[in-house]
C-alpha cells in the first residue's frame, strides 16, 4: 500500500479542531520535540482565546495579568482600529516566559495552524526561554505571574488611597524611561521568595511613616572648601552610591528625597516589568529563528511519520513561508532584515554545516563543522548566545552570498554612502562584525548613566550621554527625558552628552534651562 495512502496515523483531517484533537496532536509534537530533538521545556499551558482577547493582549505586552495605565488602552486602540480595518492580521499565537509556560492559541485557527503554533511557540519559545542564559539570568519564569498579580492590585490599592491623578504621572515618568530601567552589566543579587514577601511588607507597612530626615541633615558645603576636599568627597560619594549607575528608574527609586514609599513601589514595579522584556529585546533574531527552526522540523517529522497529511503539510508550509519572507531591498515592504528570515536560514546553515560542510565551512568553523551532531549544535548556541555573538560566531560566508550581504559606510561629513565590504575573502568578516554590532543593544540605544549627586549641597543629579559614532540625542528626546527625571528627582537635572573615546562635551543641558 502506498504509504501517503494510508490515513490510519494521521492525526487529524479537517481543518476544524476540538480539545480531543488538540491533546492528541500536543502529544505527538511533545514527542518529537523531547525525544529526537532533545528540547527541555517548562510545563506548558495552552489556552485559546477570541481575537478581541488576542488585541487585549497585544495591548499589555502578552501578560495576563498587568496593572492598569491609559497606554495600554491606546495601544489596543490603535491595534484594533488597524486589524477592523484589514490594514493588519493578528498573530496565530502569543507566548509568556513563565513557568508553566502560557501560550494563546486563536480560536479561529485551523486545526493544521494549531499544530504549527503549538510547536513553534509551546516548545520553540518555551525551550528558548528556558535555557538561554540570559533569560536565566534575568528574569525569573516562577514568579513573574505571582509579581504582575500583585503589582496590579499594588497599584490599583494606590489608585483608591491616593487618586489616579497622583498615581499616574508617576507611572508616565517611570514607562518613559523603561529604556534607562534595566540592569545590564551586573545585578544586585535576588531576594528569595521570603525575603521578597517582607520587604513588600515592610513597605507597605513604612507608607504610614514619613521618609527619614537623614538627607535633610547632612551638612552644607562650605563657600572656602579645599578643591582636594571637594575631589575626595566626589570620589566617597561616587563609591558609596555605587556610581556611575546605569539603571535610571533604580538610582532615582533608592535615592530619591521626595517619592513616597508608595511611590517607589511603583518605580520597582515599572523597572521589574523592564527587565523582564530585556532579554527578548537581544535575542530577537535567535528566538524567532529557534522556534520557527523547531516547528518546521517537527512538522516535517510528523509528515514523514505519517501522522499529517499532504494537504495539511502545504497549509503549513504556506504559512511558514509567509513568516520567512524577505522582502528585497527596493520592494516597497522592505524595513530591514526580517528576523524569522536570518534566524532561522542561520539555523538551518548550522545543520548544513554539521552534517554536509564543505571546505569553506571547514576553515571558518573548524569547532562544529562535519561533527554530524547538529540537534547538540543548536542546542549549545540556543543556550549561550544572544543575537550579536550569535550573529559573530555563526554566520557563514555561503549565508552571506544567500542574503544578498554587504557593508556600507555613512559618514556624517560625506554627502554619499561607501561600500566597504563585499563577497570576497576581506569582506566576509567585516559584513559579519558590521551585521552583529547593528543588534548589539549596548551599542544602538543611548548609554545614559548617573554619574553624580551633589547631596551636600542642591542635591543637583548629574546625567552623561555617552555618544557613540556622532549620534547625540534628539533635541525633543532630551528635553522629555530631564522633564520626567525631574519629576521624580525633584531637584534640578543636567545632562551631557560626552564624546565616547576623547571625552569631549559635544552638548549640555539642564531642566533648570527647560523652565527659563
Amino acid at each position: 500500500m502506498n504509504k501517503r495512502a494510508d490515513t490510519s496515523n494521521l492525526l487529524f483531517q479537517s481543518s476544524e479542531w476540538n480539545f480531543n484533537t488538540l491533546y492528541r496532536t500536543y502529544d505527538a509534537i511533545k514527542e518529537i520535540a523531547l525525544d529526537e530533538l532533545g528540547l527541555d521545556v517548562y510545563p506548558n499551558q495552552l489556552e485559546i482565546i477570541s481575537s478581541e482577547q488576542m488585541l487585549d493582549a497585544y495591548s499589555s505586552n502578552g501578560m495576563p495579568l498587568i496593572y492598569r495605565h491609559w497606554s495600554f488602552g491606546k495601544h489596543f486602540v490603535y491595534e484594533e482600529h488597524h486589524y477592523r480595518k484589514g490594514h493588519r492580521g493578528l498573530a496565530y499565537e502569543l507566548v509568556i516566559n513563565s513557568n508553566p509556560c502560557i501560550t494563546y492559541l486563536m480560536e479561529e485557527n485551523t486545526m493544521s495552524m494549531q499544530t504549527l503554533v503549538t510547536a513553534h511557540a509551546a516548545f520553540g519559545h518555551n525551550h528558548f526561554f528556558k535555557n538561554n542564559y540570559l533569560f536565566k539570568q534575568w528574569t525569573d519564569a516562577d514568579a513573574i505571574l505571582n509579581y504582575m498579580e500583585f503589582a496590579k492590585g499594588y497599584i490599583a490599592r494606590c489608585e483608591e488611597k491616593y487618586g489616579l491623578a497622583a498615581v499616574e504621572p508617576i507611572i508616565d515618568a517611570a514607562h518613559a524611561l523603561m529604556e534607562q530601567a534595566v540592569f545590564r552589566y551586573n545585578r544586585p543579587p535576588r531576594n528569595s521568595p521570603m525575603k521578597e514577601r517582607a520587604r513588600v511588607r515592610d513597605r507597605l507597612e513604612y507608607e504610614e511613616r514619613a521618609f527619614s530626615d537623614l538627607w535633610r541633615t547632612l551638612p552644607q558645603r562650605k563657600a572656602d572648601e579645599d578643591p582636594s576636599e571637594i575631589e575626595r568627597d566626589l570620589s566617597e560619594r561616587k563609591k558609596t552610591l555605587n556610581l556611575p549607575e546605569e539603571n535610571l528608574l533604580y538610582f532615582i527609586e533608592k535615592n530619591s528625597i521626595i517619592l513616597e514609599p508608595w511611590q517607589r513601589e511603583i518605580l520597582r514595579i515599572v523597572r521589574v516589568v523592564a527587565q523582564y522584556f530585556y532579554p527578548q529585546r537581544q535575542t530577537k533574531v535567535m528566538n524567532e529563528g529557534c522556534a520557527t527552526f523547531v516547528h518546521y522540523t517537527i512538522m516535517n517529522m510528523m509528515f514523514d511519520k505519517g501522522q499529517l497529511s499532504e494537504g495539511n503539510l502545504l497549509e503549513m508550509l504556506h504559512s511558514h513561508s509567509n513568516v520567512v519572507f524577505q522582502p528585497g531591498f527596493d520592494d516597497p515592504r522592505f524595513s530591514g532584515l526580517n528576523p524569522y528570515a536570518l534566524g532561522f536560514a542561520m539555523m538551518q546553515d548550522i545543520e548544513r554545516i554539521c552534517t554536509e560542510p564543505t571546505a569553506e565551512d571547514r576553515d571558518w568553523f573548524p569547532e562544529f563543522a562535519g561533527n554530524g551532531d547538529w540537534r547538540g549544535t543548536l542546542l549549545d548556541a540556543w543556550a549561550n548566545h544572544r543575537d550579536e555573538s550569535f550573529i559573530l560566531q555563526y554566520l557563514s560566508p555561503a549565508l552571506i552570498r544567500k542574503f544578498r550581504l554587504f557593508a556600507l559606510e555613512d559618514e556624517t561629513k560625506e554627502n554619499h554612502y561607501k561600500v566597504s565590504s563585499i563577497h570576497n575573502e576581506r569582506g566576509y568578516e567585516r559584513i559579519r562584525s558590521t551585521l552583529a554590532r547593528s543588534y548589539d543593544i549596548g551599542v544602538n540605544q543611548p548609554n545614559i548613566q548617573v554619574v553624580d549627586v551633589d547631596f551636600r549641597g542642591n542635591r543637583h543629579l548629574h546625567l552623561q550621554h555617552t555618544v557613540r559614532d556622532g549620534i547625540v540625542l534628539d533635541e525633543h528626546a532630551r528635553t522629555a527625558t530631564l522633564r520626567h527625571v525631574r519629576r521624580l528627582w525633584g531637584y534640578d537635572v543636567s545632562l551631557v552628552g560626552v564624546e565616547a573615546g576623547s571625552e569631549k562635551i559635544l552638548y549640555e543641558t539642564s531642566s533648570s534651562k527647560l523652565a527659563e
